[in-house]
């Protein structure tokens, strides 16, 4: 069954990670980093985008809602339906801080910022 835009629902992790985020103005703000993994609820929690820096020095990590990745492919990328502001003041952490307490945090943190319907209620 494809997504509402058109694509197949099955997506291979290690596809998604390297690919280029744009924001709703279709700037580039980042790429992929990692997907976090509900092991518990076989879902996944977010996406870890990771904005700005050089070669690992100076990113931020942001976790948006995988549901809010939309794959372009006039963009070769995913884009997401926020503005440059809401994206820079999103939820930001460390790669280590987006796993405490099982990453329960991030992800709570992210689908209230972003306004996403949680998977897991």
């Amino acid at each position: 069954m494809p997504t509402p835009t058109g694509h197949t629902r099955a997506i291979r992790a290690s596809r998604a990670i390297g690919t280029d985020v744009y924001n709703s103005d279709h700037d580039k703000i980042g790429e992929v980093e990692d997907i976090m993994l509900d092991k518990m609820d076989n879902a996944i929690m977010f996406a870890v985008v990771s904005f700005g820096g050089f070669l690992g020095i100076g990113e931020k990590y942001h976790s948006i809602p995988w549901a809010s990745l939309d794959y372009s492919k006039e963009v070769k990328g995913y884009i997401v339906p926020y503005t440059k502001e809401k994206l820079k003041d999103g939820p930001v952490s460390s790669l280590h801080d987006l796993t405490k307490d099982d990453g329960l945090s991030a992800r709570d943190t992210s689908y209230t910022y972003y306004g996403v319907d949680p998977y897991w209620s």
